[in-house]
């Protein structure tokens, strides 16, 4: 006689989910808080924390040290000017872009998560803005926390607060806008770059690569060529451009240098960053939605 196949039945504990269940917009927020968490390195080793970190705090320092020599009594000594803080920090924040955007991009590719996020609501589009917004807002925090700790500590420490504000409100407007154009147009650019290539170090050298050889590039037609095919070579160098159009926004002549050589009105920068940006993130909508898994 055969014997029967015996099985035990185990009771696993498993409970039916009984919670809200959250739609796209949840998921779309919930992948922008992790990338905009990322850019920062928070849920992650300390080492993951001090670059992005470090270069928040030197982006700061300029805007310390104009507070310093307000407190001192030099209220009238402006060795940092608001039109101008964006020129000085520049270079960080190209770095930090070289180094976080291929780090947002790059790490779900390598780790092949895409095609977990694409299996589910989350469309490829809301990826790729979820992951926009995250790089523009991680550069907002280098770029207009600075300025609005330089401001409100020129307020404090003078003689009046609200004589000071009285004075100077009309600087808050062009401070955000700027510092937002440039959110939006070296996040642009450092994206669609990073989305190339999985590997960091690729991805890293291809978003540095292009501003600095662009910017010999450019001030050497500017400078060398005296038409107008040499002026529009300003347009070549991002940082030129930006530079421009940031200068328009506050009303500010040019110091000199390429950008009074080009002679080109700051409204033009301003329309081609806008044009720019807006080409850079229809490409990178495009990679994603043209991808294969």
């Amino acid at each position: 006689m055969s014997e029967r196949a015996a099985g035990s039945i185990f009771d696993l504990g498993y409970r039916r989910y009984e919670g809200r269940r959250l739609g796209r917009r949840d998921a779309v927020l919930a992948l922008y808080v992790h990338g905009l968490r990322a850019s920062f390195g928070l849920g992650r080793r300390t080492r993951s924390k001090i670059f992005p970190i470090g270069l928040a705090i030197v982006a700061a320092v300029p805007a310390v040290v104009q507070i310093m020599i307000a407190s001192l009594g030099a209220e009238g000594l402006d060795i940092f000017r608001a039109e101008d803080y964006y020129f000085y920090i520049e270079i960080i924040l190209v770095l930090f872009v070289a180094v976080i955007a291929p780090e947002l991009l790059g790490r779900d590719e390598r780790h092949a998560t895409l095609s977990l996020y694409f299996s589910r609501g989350l469309s490829r589009s809301e990826y790729a803005w979820a992951r926009y917004g995250a790089m523009a807002t991680a550069l907002l925090a280098l770029t207009l926390l600075p300025q609005a700790i330089m401001f409100l500590g020129n307020a404090l420490v003078g003689d009046s607060f609200t004589g000071y504000f009285k004075d100077e409100w009309r600087q808050i407007g062009p401070i955000v806008a700027a510092g937002v154009l440039i959110s939006l147009f070296l996040a642009s650019i450092g994206l669609i770059i990073a989305a190339q290539t999985p590997r960091r170090a690729f991805a890293t050298v291809g978003i540095l690569a292009p501003f600095l050889l662009l910017t010999f590039i450019s001030s050497a037609l500017v400078s060398n060529i005296d038409n107008i095919v040499g002026r529009l070579g300003i347009f070549l160098n991002p940082l030129a451009v930006m530079d421009g159009f940031t200068r328009w926004l506050f009303n500010a002549e040019s110091d000199g240098g390429p950008l009074m050589e080009a002679a080109f009105a700051g409204g033009w920068y301003f329309a081609f960053a806008l044009a720019l940006a807006t080409i850079a993130v229809a490409l990178l909508l495009r990679h994603y939605q043209r991808r294969s898994l």
